[in-house]
């Protein structure tokens, strides 16, 4: 009646294969690294802070308020205001410099040259005065008679 004796070897040995595989499936995986705690401090600062701005005129300028020092360009971009949180207002003028390469130098100086060369020629073409030329005497010349007319009023 007992024939049937259930042997547990089958099922530790089916186990210890199982938890083998496991380990080995585990061994393949990176492992998993805890988070570390994030302090983030955010610091809230207006968004037009240090961006560039227009104006027509200093008036204009002047009614704007600002937090930080700020730059306002005129349309065409040739006057720039500066204004600080003290309400002083700086204005420059801007010129664009346009970068010239080798054959713009080279016209450039060759146009001095010509200039240079050009006032040279006038300077020849004036009279020069000079201290060793004989001033011109006022006197009467003892070959001209003098013949003086009586009017008759």
């Amino acid at each position: 009646m007992y024939n049937n004796v259930y042997n547990p070897q089958a099922s530790i040995d089916r186990i210890n294969t199982q938890i083998a595989e496991l380990e080995r499936i585990k061994s393949q995986i990176p492992p998993i690294q805890q988070p570390t705690n994030l302090t983030q401090n955010f610091q809230i600062a207006p968004n037009n802070q240090n961006t560039m701005r227009y104006a027509n005129s200093m008036e204009e300028v002047e009614k704007n308020i600002v937090v930080g020092d700020t730059p306002f360009f005129s349309n065409d971009m040739s006057v720039l205001w500066v204004k600080n949180t003290k309400n002083e207002v700086k204005t420059y003028e801007l010129k664009e410099i346009i970068k010239k390469d080798e054959k713009d130098l080279k016209i450039e100086y060759l146009m001095a040259k010509i200039e240079e060369l050009e006032k040279e020629r006038i300077n020849e073409n004036e009279p020069i005065y000079e201290y060793d030329v004989e001033p011109i005497k006022d006197e009467k010349s003892s070959s001209i008679s003098t013949i003086r007319k009586n009017k008759k009023k």
